[in-house]
C-alpha cells in the first residue's frame, strides 16, 4: 500500500493541538477528514511532532497509508479545498515503505517568536508572545550556551511528559533581535513535552534580568522542574522544520511568516 508524506502549516490558535480528541477541534482531525475525502476511504496520519494547544507550525510533516492513487498535486489542492483557512498542505510525496514521519526524523527545529516592546501588539496577537520589559539578547545567548549538547533535560519537561528518557541532544540554540522582534531558535534530535516552552521561559527570565545567565547551567544540573522558570505561553511557538535522511527527498518548509 502506498505511503504518502505531506507537509503542513497551521495556526494552532483555535485547536487543542495536533492530536485528535473526541469532540474537540484538532489539527489532526481536520487533516484526516480532508484527506479521507480525497482518498474516498478513511485515512489515519502520523506526524513528526505532536504540537500542543495554541502552538503553530510552518514545517510539520505527516504520513499516511492509502490504496487511493492520486497525483501529489491532487492531494494538496484537494485537501486544501476542504481544510479551514488556518490549516494547509504545502506538499505531498509518495515515500518508500520504510519512511516514518516520527521515527525517521533526524531533528526538529522550533522557534519562539516574541514582540518585545511596551505597547501591546495587535497584528501579532495570538501569533507571538508579548514581553513588555526590555530583553537583553546577549544575556539570553549566554544562558542558551549552557543548554547546547546532550543532557538530561528533566528540569525542562512537563509533569505529564511520557518520554521514557529525559536525554535529548540540542545542536543549536540562538536568540536574535530584529527591531521589536526577538526570536529564539532551537534544534534538537527530539524534544520533551513543553521542553521548548520551558527553555524559552528560562531565557526570558534571564533576558528580563530576573536571573543571571549561569542559572541555565544550575537548572539543567538540578534536573528538577521546580527550579526552572515559568513555562512560556504557547502562542509564540512554531515548529519550523523537520529533517530526514536525504534519500527521502523531504522538501524544506515553504513558508516564512515570521521574521528571519
Amino acid at each position: 500500500m502506498p505511503r504518502i508524506a505531506v507537509g503542513i502549516e497551521y495556526l494552532g490558535t483555535h485547536y487543542v493541538g495536533w492530536q485528535a480528541q473526541q469532540g474537540q477541534p484538532s489539527v489532526q482531525g481536520a487533516i484526516e477528514a480532508a484527506l479521507s475525502a480525497i482518498a474516498a476511504e478513511p485515512v489515519a496520519t502520523t506526524c513528526a511532532g505532536r504540537t500542543d494547544a495554541g502552538v503553530h507550525a510552518l514545517g510539520q510533516v505527516a504520513h499516511f497509508d492509502t490504496a487511493a492513487v492520486r497525483a501529489p498535486r491532487a492531494w494538496v489542492l484537494g485537501a486544501n479545498t476542504r481544510l479551514p483557512r488556518d490549516i494547509a498542505l504545502t506538499w505531498a510525496r509518495e515515500m518508500p515503505a520504510d519512511f516514518h514521519a516520527r521515527h525517521r526524523a533526524l531533528s526538529r527545529s522550533y522557534c519562539y517568536w516574541i514582540v518585545n516592546r511596551s505597547e501591546r501588539p495587535a497584528l501579532a496577537a495570538g501569533r507571538a508572545a508579548w514581553v513588555h520589559r526590555p530583553l537583553d539578547v546577549g544575556r539570553m545567548n549566554a544562558a542558551a550556551a549552557h543548554l547546547i549538547g546532550e543532557h538530561d533535560f528533566s528540569a525542562f519537561r512537563a509533569a505529564e511528559c511520557q518520554s521514557k528518557t529525559p536525554m535529548r541532544r540540542v545542536t543549536a540554540l540562538t536568540v536574535e533581535r530584529a527591531g521589536d522582534f526577538v526570536t529564539i531558535r532551537v534544534t534538537a534530535n527530539a524534544f520533551l513535552h513543553h521542553m521548548v516552552r520551558n527553555i524559552s521561559g528560562l531565557l526570558l527570565a534571564v533576558g528580563r534580568g530576573d536571573a543571571a545567565p549561569a542559572i541555565a547551567a544550575e537548572v539543567l544540573a538540578a534536573r528538577d522542574r521546580r527550579r526552572n522558570a515559568a513555562t512560556a505561553p504557547a502562542e509564540g511557538l512554531y515548529l519550523t522544520a523537520v529533517s530526514y535522511p536525504g534519500e527521502f527527498g523531504v522538501p524544506a518548509a515553504v513558508s516564512a511568516m515570521i521574521p528571519p
